[in-house]
């Protein structure tokens, strides 16, 4: 709220309920504000996810620059005023690197082979650092607008369709109270979902690993055809090789029909065309400067 009065453009602050269970609404209504004079709460039906809860709040927003902030408030707030600045120079979008992440070496490096992979196989032009947020203007948020996705990634979206961008790096601050939704789960499912709706690597991945697959059935094959035609009297050995082969072989096709599936589910639930979130209720919340506006017209 105090930020408000350092910056020379005017801001809209839109809050997004995504299905809490405390009393983060109710909280966010009484809380006054001073120096913000546009303020939104929106209340999604049930909890879609972070990237479907960041679509709603741009789909209600009013100016045409937008960007996406956690509620932990990690994010160095003069990241606004320096994004801003490159959007008025000419930019679409600005990307917002975590400068000095302060992850674990393990962490890490599951990051940079998730990039690479990213670069190599789905978006050629994905940050090598890792993109945490993503400051963009008005041709981007009609973009968005219409075309929201589901299973699907927000900042990808943005940076796969490709207009005129450029990046800053930032340190970002340590997290001041509570513990990281960012789950083991939603990175599998991040992971799945980047290079499902963004890159054919996976299908063909399946068509590659089952040529690989033939081709040793095939050498194992003439292997012990030709065993068997010189020395026609002892049994050929390796029938343990054969059960790993099997076992192998049979992982490798639930594998490959879990990907395909992958595919077909999303592609049945692009079909439905059910919606990626619901608002339940967008509320004006009154600040300050309202509270007097009110009691002015009230006299």
């Amino acid at each position: 709220d105090s930020y408000a009065k350092q910056i020379d453009f005017p801001l809209e602050i839109i809050f997004v309920d995504d299905g809490s269970v405390d009393k983060t609404s109710e909280i966010i209504k009484k809380f006054k504000f001073n120096n913000i004079r546009k303020i939104k709460l929106i209340i999604l039906s049930k909890n879609y996810g972070s990237h479907a809860a960041i679509r709603a709040g741009i789909t209600v927003a009013t100016y045409d620059i937008c960007t996406w902030m956690g509620s932990d408030l990690q994010e160095p707030i003069e990241f606004l005023q320096l994004a801003h600045q490159k959007i008025i120079s000419g930019d679409d979008a600005v990307y917002i690197e975590k400068k000095d992440i302060n992850i674990s070496k393990i962490e890490r490096y599951f990051s940079n082979i998730y990039s690479a992979m990213m670069r190599r196989y789905a978006i050629k032009n994905y940050s090598s650092g890792g993109i945490s947020n993503i400051v963009f203007n008005g041709k981007i948020k009609k973009f968005l607008n219409e075309n929201i996705e589901n299973n699907s990634s927000i900042m990808l979206q943005i940076i796969d369709a490709g207009f005129k961008s450029s990046c800053l790096s930032l340190y970002y601050k340590k997290r001041s109270a509570g513990v990281s939704k960012w789950t083991f789960s939603k990175k599998i499912k991040l992971f799945i979902d980047s290079f499902v709706a963004f890159s054919f690597m996976p299908i063909r991945l399946v068509s590659i690993i089952g040529i690989i697959m033939f081709i040793i059935g095939i050498c194992f094959g003439l292997y012990i055809i030709i065993s068997k035609l010189i020395n026609p009297i002892n049994p050929v050995p390796g029938y343990s090789t054969i059960a790993s082969l099997l076992a192998i072989g049979f992982g490798i096709t639930n594998i490959s029909l879990g990907i395909i599936a992958e595919y077909l589910w999303r592609t049945y639930d692009a079909a439905r065309g059910r919606p990626a979130f619901i608002i339940s209720d967008i509320v004006d919340v009154v600040n300050e400067d309202n509270n007097e506006v009110n009691n002015e017209q009230n006299t």
